[in-house]
């Protein structure tokens, strides 16, 4: 999909819909209503092929927790992160070192219908450890357009961004971040523990994500302001 048509007689791209985690969603739904129907092709659901939404911003910022609101059909980007040990720090976020040809490969068997084989990467080995399936998407209601949710730090990429319907961009406050962060290092999901992960958030992942950032703000067509105590990673 191409990029939106500028604002008429500006040259620049509209403005993005602004709002928060909790209205999110509606609205996500109403601007692919607004769209329409994605031309051509059909899936296994209801017969029209699946729209597929980017969600980005930066860690903590609330990404996870609006894509499981938007679809069961979610694809994250960290599963296509390369092997930290094979990998040097100060790269393993890059969008670079990310395989974005094998992501963009399986959006697009997923928007046509078909299910995909996708890798699995470990938070806990910090590297591939296989693959799994993820069926076709199914509309979450009788009449509605199933959707793919691309989800993570890539998921607006220019790389990405052609096989995206809809750009969405969550942010928040760096301090709402990391104790969103902090907390899921509490409960041993990523398994770095609190020290090395407060390292890592400010050495690594802040500076690069923060490389990309402007990029992926000024594509978005919505813009989510998370920057309640809650709200998730």
């Amino acid at each position: 999909m191409s990029e939106p048509a500028a604002a008429a007689g500006t040259g620049q791209r509209p403005a993005p819909i602004v709002t928060t985690l909790d209205e999110a969603p509606l609205k996500v739904r109403q601007l692919l209503g607004a769209a329409g129907p994605v031309a051509g092709g059909t899936s296994g659901g209801d017969g029209a092929r699946a729209m597929v939404v980017g969600v980005t911003g930066p860690v903590g910022a609330g990404k996870s927790t609006l894509a499981l609101r938007l679809s069961g059909c979610i694809v994250g980007t960290d599963h296509y992160l390369p092997d930290y040990d094979r990998t040097p720090e100060h790269l393993r976020d890059l969008p670079e070192s990310a395989d974005l040809a094998r992501l963009v490969a399986d959006v697009s068997s997923l928007r046509l219908g078909r299910a995909a084989s996708v890798p699995e990467w470990s938070f806990h080995e910090h590297r591939r450890v296989g693959e799994r399936m993820i069926e076709a998407p199914r509309p979450a209601r009788a009449g509605w357009t199933p959707l793919v949710v691309v989800e993570g730090l890539f998921a607006l990429h220019p790389a990405v961004r052609p096989a995206l319907d809809l750009c969405v961009y969550v942010e928040a406050g760096p301090a709402v971040r990391w104790a969103r962060w902090e907390r899921l290092e509490q409960t041993g999901v990523r398994g770095w523990g609190v020290e090395y992960a407060r390292a890592f958030f400010d050495s690594v992942a802040e500076p690069t994500f923060a490389r990309y950032a402007a990029g992926y703000r000024a594509a978005a067509d919505v813009l989510v302001v998370n920057d309640a105590g809650a709200g998730g990673a």
